[in-house]
């Protein structure tokens, strides 16, 4: 039986800055840490950063697990709207205007990431040995690591690798 992979996500093309998008539009976007060109920003890779440092625990400390098995998946709006992040309605607005090309490959990988959080999230709810906890974690952290900094790539509207080229250099 083969199976069909998806095409390998690419961000390596040049993001062009959306024409009506003002430059006193987009000084008030990178003044909110908000990529003009994108719409995207980085405050919602945070989200996965605390997966990961929880993750990385695990392994010195398995009491971390516990932590870890806490941590519940957000939407970017879903993030922006719980966060104390300044310009949080306006990072709401930019994502929903974002150019949808950018916006789905975007959200390609972090549902990538939520799903593969998810389910180490769920193996170590049944996981009993500290051990296997630990193991999950390293895995997870190989895994999702790589799309944390592929989908800052695709805010800065700079990445030059697929999923597929980072995913085998691990």
């Amino acid at each position: 039986m083969t199976s069909m992979a998806a095409p390998p996500l690419r961000s390596d093309r040049q993001i062009p800055t959306p024409p009506r998008l003002t430059e006193a539009r987009a000084e008030q976007l990178r003044a909110a840490n908000i990529n003009p060109r994108t719409g995207l920003a980085t405050d919602y890779l945070n989200h996965f950063n605390e997966a990961i440092m929880l993750l990385e625990m695990i392994p010195d400390m398995p009491e971390c697990a516990e932590d870890f098995l806490g941590w519940q998946p957000l939407s970017y709006c879903e993030h922006f709207t719980a966060s104390n992040f300044k310009a949080r309605d306006l990072a709401i607005e930019a994502y929903g205007a974002a150019d949808a090309d950018i916006r789905a490959e975007f959200d390609n990988l972090t549902t990538a990431m939520t799903s593969i959080l998810t389910a180490v999230g769920a193996a170590m709810r049944e996981a009993t040995r500290d051990k296997t906890r630990a193991r999950l974690a390293e895995q997870a952290t190989v895994w999702v690591k790589p799309l944390v900094a592929l989908a800052g790539g695709v805010i800065n509207g700079s990445a030059e690798a697929d999923v597929e080229t980072i995913m085998k250099s691990n």
